[in-house]
């Protein structure tokens, strides 16, 4: 079965990756945009996930894991939002910062560039790869 690829994004100061690591999981709850809601409810179990520091850092810096597919957000006060489960897979061996991907010809279409707002992205496998491969990391 193909596995799907995406990036979430989070505030350092709001929740960080060594918050995620120190928990060893988290619900990601808190999404309020229908564009990214709906890239939560088209996560599958083990689809992998990377993790972007926002507004601060600007930085892919980690990977995770889809551990529990979309269900209903419990901080959801109204409406009908989702969010999945999510658990550390591995850091990455060196940060890949906003501008490098800027300069990547293969990321420069990443949907993190050309929807800056949006907080669950999907990737493809190329994009995916090519973070890894500037990240010196293997899965």
């Amino acid at each position: 079965m193909a596995k799907n690829y995406w990036l979430v994004k989070s505030e350092p100061d709001a929740y960080s990756w060594e918050t995620f690591l120190k928990e060893g999981g988290t619900a990601w709850t808190g999404v309020r945009n229908f564009q990214a809601r709906n890239n939560l409810r088209a996560m599958k179990k083990g689809d992998l996930v990377v993790f972007y520091h926002s507004v601060t850092d600007k930085q892919a810096i980690g990977l995770a894991k889809v551990d529990k597919e979309a269900y209903s957000d419990p901080t959801a006060k109204e409406g009908d939002w989702s969010c999945v489960d999510l658990v550390p897979a591995k850091a990455l061996k060196k940060a890949v910062g906003l501008g490098a991907m800027k300069e990547d010809k293969l990321l420069q279409t990443m949907p993190l560039l050309r929807q800056s707002r949006l907080s669950v992205t999907p990737l493809n496998a190329e994009q995916f790869q090519r973070l890894l491969h500037l990240a010196e990391t293997k899965v």
